[in-house]
């Protein structure tokens, strides 16, 4: 029979609706216990007042949110379908001969769209957030003053010693495997960004606890001409792991900017595997989104023949944290490169996909 397009969009309101429901229900909780985990953390600072709390708050819970978005269509769909049962439209739509993918069609349409806006229009946001939140956090909960940019005009770091001065080290080139530093400056300032001395070198060398600058020209601004030194170390508490590990993450990189950034690593030779496993990971969020509801629908009808609407929940509520731990299992294989990151992306969405399928197959027509 012809699917009755009135039907259709009765059914996708109710998914929708339940599924913004469970999901504001989850922002809630997410942004109080967020709160709550961050007055802990500041309570030995005064600085980090109430109010920059809630903001920091309010800045971490985009990017929390798109990733319970699973989660939230998952038990938004297993509501939608128990609700449904409970009032006999379901129950009168398959009497009438409409079969489980006809009225999953357009919950699955919704899961979709609700992935595909998440991923190009929602995730910029969140990733822009996320940035704020960790600047923030390095800043009044971690003391952290290092940082480091990796951008088309070369590498930009940045360190401060014990005794405050701040050092900001640019360099055109890099050269990875044995973090030298080809035609480099660094600038050091004091006091308010008073720049106290320049240094300028053919290359610099890190090693233990310190730079080794070859053929430096050194300025400072009490001489009227500048120093030259064919080698001249400068201390530093920045290690070859360190520097790797503190490029921007990809949590806080968008969407649309991703693969110029991915490109821009691989060119300096750091490795890209993260930013990698998390694009793949963003392309393959609708597909995720549809297979869990194809993953509630299997819960649903089985309750519907046997009842419990307790043991759905908590069936539904398992197979999202089942499905967490194998995402983290394949993910941390994926970026160890044990496995393809193609593979390690889809494989969450393939298999709850197929899973899914097979038993609603077997629920249907077996």
């Amino acid at each position: 029979m012809n699917f009755p397009a009135t039907l259709f969009g009765y059914i996708a309101r109710q998914f929708l609706l339940w599924f913004g429901a469970v999901f504001l229900l989850f922002l809630m909780l997410i942004f109080i216990s967020d709160f709550v985990e961050l007055t802990r953390r500041a309570a030995a600072r005064p600085e980090a007042t109430v109010g920059i709390l809630l903001k920091m708050a309010a800045f971490k819970l985009p990017y929390t949110a798109q990733e319970v978005m699973p989660f939230a269509v998952l038990l938004g769909s297993i509501m939608a379908l128990w609700s449904m049962t409970r009032s006999r439209e379901l129950i009168v739509a398959r009497a009438a001969g409409v079969s489980v993918w006809q009225f999953l069609a357009p919950a699955i349409a919704i899961a979709f769209m609700i992935g595909a806006i998440g991923v190009t229009m929602f995730n910029p946001l969140a990733a822009f957030t996320e940035t704020e939140y960790k600047q923030l956090e390095n800043n009044l909960l971690k003391n952290q003053t290092d940082s480091f940019a990796l951008t088309s005009s070369g590498l930009w770091l940045r360190q401060r010693d014990h005794e405050g001065t701040q050092a900001v080290i640019h360099a055109f080139k890099l050269n990875q495997p044995v973090m030298e530093l080809g035609k480099v400056s660094i600038f050091f300032f004091r006091d308010n960004d008073r720049l106290i001395r320049r240094l300028d070198a053919d290359k610099a060398q890190l090693e233990d606890g310190r730079w080794v600058l070859s053929d430096v020209a050194e300025w400072r601004p009490e001489r009227d001409d500048s120093q030259h030194h064919d080698v001249l170390t400068v201390p530093t508490n920045l290690t070859k792991q360190k520097i790797e590990e503190s490029f921007a993450t990809p949590d806080t990189m968008s969407f649309w900017t991703l693969p110029s950034f991915i490109d821009l690593l691989e060119h300096s030779g750091f490795s890209a595997q993260k930013h990698k496993l998390y694009f793949d990971s963003l392309l393959a969020r609708p597909f995720l989104l549809c297979a869990m509801v194809l993953i509630a629908a299997v819960f649903s009808l089985r309750m519907q023949r046997r009842g419990g609407t307790t043991a759905m929940l908590i069936g539904g509520v398992a197979a999202g944290f089942m499905l967490y731990f194998v995402s983290d299992v394949v993910f941390a294989l994926g970026v160890s490169s044990t496995i393809p990151v193609a593979l390690a992306a889809w494989t969450p969405a393939g298999i709850s996909t197929l899973l899914g399928m097979t038993f609603l197959l077997h629920l249907e027509d077996g």
